[in-house]
């Protein structure tokens, strides 16, 4: 049991947590909660756990660490298990009722090839989106958004580097797990990324109110990609002069627009309901 404040695996959890250069610098990431730890194991990227007192009691029933270890490890990975007190564990949880468990995480590495020659080709860009909950919940729907078949969801998400760090905790929180199943990564320059994906025939549609056609109009059973912009700027000005197309949500009453998430995921299910028709 951990039993002080200057334990070096509690400074580590809390850095990694609040500082994204140092997740970066280690390729490590927080996952709290029991669903996002388990998951980071079964995907074999889980290196160390920290339990709050209470839950090892309640849960666990005061069973030794290295025997919870072994819940935890596998694939000849081995995962180290620290129980914390209570009052240690809420000064590193990155939330106000702490859900008792914190597991270090090996970030998932991907590559913009792996990514545009995989078989679906349904992609999400998002040019300098800003918000956490927003990019979470991007990526969750990415995943619930099935293609062809079922459950493959969007082939991958491809971002341009302003926008929030996907290892921002409430970012992981937000993804519900779907961090560990949909590909993504950073570009330097989301316009030259287009301009590459348009040469391999995947048509880019940007959501812009002017001078654009609904939704729904586009054969997204073809290989496309749906671009999002910033929540307060929208697409810049260089994404969109890179743009296959313009697509819009039409708005009833005296809305003007949807949240960003909410947008992305009205789109990415019209692409998944054409591609179920041609299932």
């Amino acid at each position: 049991m951990i039993t002080s404040e200057n334990n070096v695996k509690l400074k580590e959890m809390i850095k990694l947590q609040k500082n994204a250069r140092h997740r970066k610098k280690e390729g490590l990431f927080v996952a709290e909660g029991i669903k996002l730890v388990q998951e980071a194991a079964q995907y074999g990227k889980l290196r160390q756990v920290l339990i709050r007192e209470s839950l090892w009691i309640t849960k666990w029933q005061g069973k030794p660490e290295n025997e919870i270890a072994a819940e935890f490890s596998g694939n000849g990975r081995h995962v180290g298990v620290d129980v914390v007190p209570d009052d240690l564990f809420d000064q590193v949880a990155d939330t106000v009722t702490p859900q008792g468990i914190l597991g270090m995480v090996d970030m998932p590495v991907y590559s913009l090839e792996e990514i545009l020659n995989s078989r679906s080709r349904l992609y999400l860009m998002l040019d300098d989106l800003r918000d956490p909950g927003n990019l979470g919940t991007m990526i969750r729907t990415s995943e619930a958004a099935g293609g062809a078949g079922g459950g493959a969801g969007v082939t991958g998400v491809i971002m341009s580097r302003e926008t929030v760090d996907i290892y921002n905790p409430k970012v992981i929180r937000s993804t519900m797990g779907a961090i560990f199943r949909v590909p993504f990564i950073y570009v330097d320059s989301l316009p030259e990324t287009i301009m590459q994906m348009r040469k391999k025939e995947i048509s880019v549609y940007g959501t812009i109110l002017e001078e654009s056609r609904v939704y729904d109009d586009p054969d997204y059973t073809k290989p496309s990609a749906v671009v999002v912009g910033n929540e307060a700027n929208g697409i810049s000005r260089e994404v969109r002069e890179s743009l296959s197309g313009r697509i819009h949500i039409p708005m009833e009453g005296s809305v003007e627009s949807l949240n960003a998430a909410v947008a992305a995921a009205v789109v990415l299910y019209e692409a998944s309901r054409q591609r179920r028709k041609t299932d």
